[in-house]
């Protein structure tokens, strides 16, 4: 079995360092609350392919392994969770900006 190591949240001042320049692409520059809410749909999407892919397994009998499962399962529920939050955040934010009055 291998296992992968868990990857440090990089900090908000480490992304606005990174605001202005172009992305890996070299196309276009993002910015980096768009980079953030990109990752997060990857996230979930790829989340949810591994618990596809485990429950699969686990019903045509080539994995016996149940706490595979429920691992893929808790990161996938993790992941759409972050998401909704971020995107309640977002909304707030935008409710709030078109409260100002100018």
């Amino acid at each position: 079995m291998q296992f992968t190591s868990i990857q440090p949240i990089q900090l908000i001042s480490d992304l606005t360092k990174t605001a202005g320049t172009q992305n890996t692409s070299g196309t276009e520059n993002t910015l980096p609350f768009q980079d953030l809410l990109q990752d997060a749909v990857n996230n979930v999407k790829t989340t949810n392919a591994d618990l596809t892919t485990e429950l699969n397994n686990l019903a045509t009998g080539q994995t016996d392994d149940l706490h595979n499962v429920t691992i893929a399962s808790q990161k996938a529920t993790l992941s759409v969770q972050l998401m909704v939050q971020l995107r309640n955040k977002a909304l707030d934010a935008y409710n709030e900006i078109m409260r100002i009055t100018v």
